[in-house]
C-alpha cells in the first residue's frame, strides 16, 4: 500500500515519566487549542474548546466531543480512545447503519498504521474515499487513551460523502481488535459496532443570564436498578410541596449519574392535569402492569433532554410557568435506558434540574401542538418506504386566536411514533411558504429533545403553519392508523413559544365523510370485499383495504385535496368558536426548495494512499 509523505507524530501511552509526558502533553494541546480557537473565529464558548461530549458506547471505551464553526462550515471532532488494540472506524450513515456509511478509519497492518477518509458499500465492504475530506489534525496519547482530533465540512459534495445538516445524525462507529494489511480486508461484520444518535449543528443561541434570586428542583428517580434490558422507560411521580406558588421556570440541565452516562439516553420532565386533586406515587417501567392508569395524564411536557444536548435556556422575556391556583402538583419523570449490553446491577438516580424563580418574567412562555390529530382517519398503507402525511394549523385559525402582534417561536420538539423518518413544519404567509419552523431529515423516534431554533420565527394572525411527517412502514403488513399506541401513529411538533396564548392545539385531519367515500370507491374498483358497513371502525376498515396500487394512490390524492376537520383548540380541550368541519386545504402557491449544499471552496487532498501515522510508544 502507497502511503503519502505526510505524517503525524503519534505518542501512545506515557512512558515510565507520567510527570514529563503529561507535561509535554498539555503543552502540546494548549498550542493546538489556541490554533483551533482562532480557527473558530469566535465560535467556541470560553468554558471550552469542545462543549459537546457523548459516550459512543456503552462501556465507555469511545467518548466523542466536538464543536461547530457556522463560520467556516465544519465540525471539529475530538475522540478519545480508551485501550486502543488495532484501530478504529468512525462515521454517520442515513440511519445507523454501517453498509453505505460515510466513514474515518484508523487501523494498523502489524507494522505500520495509516488514517484515511473511507465510505462502505451496500455490503459493508470498506473503500478508500478518492476525495479526502476528513482532515487529521492531531493524534496523541494521553494518560486517558488515545485522542484523535480531526475536522471535516459541513458539505463536501463528495456522492459519497454524508451532507451534515440540521436535525439528528446517526452516528456509528466500529472497534478493530486486529491488525489488518489493508482498508479493503477489514471486515466490518466481524467488528464490535455500534451506533449513537446526536444532534451536531447546535444552535449559536446567546446564554441568558439566570436571575439572582433563582432556585433549583431536581426531579430525579431514586436508586432505581436498570434493568437488565436493552431498552427500559421509567417512571416517576413526585410532587411539588403543598402551597407550592406560581413560579417561573428560566433553564434546566440534565444530572446524570456518574458511570451511566451511556446508559441514559434521554429524559423528560411532564406535569399531570390538574383535573385530578392527587396521583399515586409510582415507579417503575413505564409500561408495568401495575402502573396506575392516572399517570397517563401526566402529558404536558416542562423539560427534555436528550444525549448530547447541554442546557436549556428561556429567552430573557419568558419563562415557563409552574405551580401555584389551576396548576397540577404532580410531575412525572420518565427515563430512557438504552443498555444494549443487558450490563446487570447498575443503579442510577439520574434526573433533570430546574432552574426557577419566583421574580415573574414579562411573557409566560407557552407550548402548542401543531401537526394531525390524534385519529385513525390518517393512515400509512403497509410496504410503504417514504409515505408522507401533513396536518395543517389554518389561517382561520391562527387569525381567531394568536393575538395582532403574534407569538414568537424560539424551540421545538418533533414527535412520531416507531415508522416515522422525517419531520417538518414550515411558515406559510399569503400562500408562500417563508421559512421552516423546524426541520429534521433523519428523524428518528428514539431521539427526542427540545431543540433550540437557530432564529426565531414569528407567526401573526393569517399565518398557515403546515407540519409533514415521512414514515417507512416496509415492515408492516396491516395499515398503520393515527392513535395513541405505540404501533398507531402521530405526527407532531411541540413549539414552544410566547407570549402565552388560549391556543394550545392547532392540528388537522381528513374529513371522516371523505375517507368513507374512499372506502367505498376501492370496494367498486377491488375484487376483494372492503369493509364499509357502518358498524366497522376505521382501523377495521383500513385492515380489508387490498393494498394494491390503486389503493395505495387513491388513498395519497385524498390526503391532498379532501377538506379537512381542524382542532382550533383552547387548552381546556375546548374549540374557539367557528365552523372547523369540512374546511378547505390551505391554498399554497409557492414552496420553499430544499437547501443547495455549500460545497467547500478549498481543495479537497486527493492522496495516493492514506495518511502514515506514527504509533511509536514514548520512551
Amino acid at each position: 500500500m502507497q502511503a503519502t509523505s505526510r505524517r503525524c507524530r503519534w505518542a501512545s501511552i506515557p512512558g515510565p515519566n507520567m510527570r514529563e509526558a503529561a507535561s509535554m502533553y498539555g503543552t502540546a494541546v494548549a498550542i493546538f487549542l489556541v490554533i483551533l480557537v482562532a480557527a473558530l473565529q469566535g465560535s467556541v464558548p470560553p468554558e471550552s474548546p469542545f462543549p459537546y461530549h457523548i459516550p459512543l458506547d456503552p462501556e465507555g471505551t469511545l467518548e466523542l466531543s466536538w464543536n461547530v464553526s457556522y463560520v467556516q462550515e465544519d465540525v471539529h471532532f475530538q475522540l478519545l480512545v480508551r485501550g486502543l488494540k488495532a484501530g478504529v472506524l468512525f462515521g454517520m450513515s442515513d440511519r445507523g447503519e454501517l453498509e453505505n456509511a460515510d466513514l474515518v478509519v484508523l487501523w494498523t497492518d502489524g507494522g505500520r498504521s495509516y488514517f484515511a477518509d473511507a465510505w462502505s458499500d451496500q455490503k459493508g465492504r470498506i473503500h478508500l474515499d478518492n476525495q479526502q475530506d476528513y482532515q487529521l489534525l492531531q493524534a496523541q496519547g494521553t494518560p486517558d487513551g488515545l485522542v484523535l482530533l480531526f475536522k471535516r465540512p459541513f458539505a463536501t459534495c463528495d456522492p459519497k460523502d454524508y451532507l451534515i445538516e440540521d436535525g439528528t445524525v446517526h452516528l456509528v462507529y466500529g472497534i478493530l481488535e486486529e491488525p489488518f494489511q489493508s482498508l479493503e480486508a477489514i471486515n466490518i461484520s466481524s467488528l464490535h459496532t455500534g451506533l449513537q444518535r446526536v444532534q451536531l449543528l447546535k444552535p449559536e443561541v446567546p446564554t441568558p443570564a439566570v436571575p439572582a434570586d433563582t432556585r433549583t428542583m431536581e426531579i430525579r428517580a431514586p436508586d432505581v436498578l436498570i434493568p437488565s434490558e436493552e431498552t427500559t422507560y421509567w417512571c416517576y411521580i413526585t410532587e411539588l410541596p403543598q402551597g407550592f406558588p406560581r413560579h417561573h421556570i428560566v433553564m434546566y440541565e440534565p444530572i446524570v449519574t456518574e458511570g451511566n452516562e451511556a446508559l441514559v439516553h434521554h429524559m423528560e420532565v411532564f406535569q399531570c392535569a390538574a383535573t385530578f386533586e392527587s396521583f399515586p406515587h409510582f415507579s417503575g417501567p413505564c409500561d408495568s402492569k401495575m402502573k396506575p392508569q392516572r399517570l397517563s395524564y401526566c402529558r404536558h411536557v416542562l423539560a427534555a433532554w436528550a444525549l448530547g444536548a447541554k442546557a436549556f435556556y428561556y429567552p430573557e422575556e419568558a419563562g415557563l410557568a409552574f405551580g401555584g391556583p389551576g396548576s397540577s402538583r404532580y410531575l412525572r419523570l420518565e427515563v430512557h435506558y438504552h443498555n444494549p449490553l443487558k450490563i446487570p446491577g447498575r443503579r442510577d438516580s439520574s434526573g433533570i434540574r430546574l432552574y426557577y424563580t419566583a421574580t415573574l418574567r414579562r411573557f409566560d412562555a407557552g407550548i402548542m401542538e401543531l401537526g394531525l390529530v390524534y385519529t385513525p382517519v390518517m393512515a400509512i398503507p403497509p410496504k410503504e418506504t417514504a409515505f408522507v402525511l401533513t396536518g395543517y394549523c389554518t389561517d382561520k385559525c391562527t387569525q381567531l386566536a394568536l393575538p395582532s402582534s403574534g407569538v414568537h417561536i424560539f424551540a421545538s420538539q418533533l414527535h412520531t411514533h416507531l415508522t416515522g423518518r422525517k419531520v417538518v413544519t414550515v411558515l406559510a404567509r399569503d400562500g408562500r411558504e417563508t421559512e421552516i419552523v423546524n426541520r429534521d431529515n433523519h428523524y428518528s423516534p428514539h431521539f427526542q429533545e427540545i431543540r433550540m431554533l437557530k432564529k426565531v420565527v414569528s407567526v401573526h394572525q393569517g399565518d398557515v403553519l403546515i407540519t409533514s411527517c415521512t414514515y417507512n412502514t416496509e415492515d408492516r403488513k396491516l395499515a398503520t392508523v393515527g392513535g395513541f399506541g405505540i404501533l398507531e401513529e402521530m405526527c407532531v411538533n411541540y413549539v414552544h413559544y410566547y407570549p402565552q396564548t388560549q391556543l394550545e392545539l392547532c392540528k388537522s385531519a381528513v374529513d371522516p365523510g371523505f375517507l368513507q367515500k374512499y372506502f367505498h370507491l376501492v370496494n367498486r374498483f377491488n375484487s376483494e370485499d372492503v369493509c364499509t358497513c357502518p358498524q366497522a371502525t376505521v382501523p377495521q376498515q383500513f385492515a380489508s383495504v387490498p393494498w394494491n396500487s390503486f389503493s395505495r394512490d387513491v388513498l395519497r390524492a385524498l390526503y391532498a385535496f379532501a377538506p379537512i376537520s381542524m382542532h382550533c383548540n383552547k387548552s381546556s380541550a375546548v374549540r374557539f368558536q367557528g365552523e372547523w368541519d369540512l374546511q378547505p386545504l390551505p391554498e399554497i402557491v409557492s414552496t420553499l426548495e430544499e437547501p443547495t449544499p455549500h460545497c467547500p471552496t478549498r481543495g479537497a487532498q486527493s492522496p495516493a494512499g492514506p495518511m502514515v501515522v506514527n504509533m511509536a510508544v514514548a520512551e
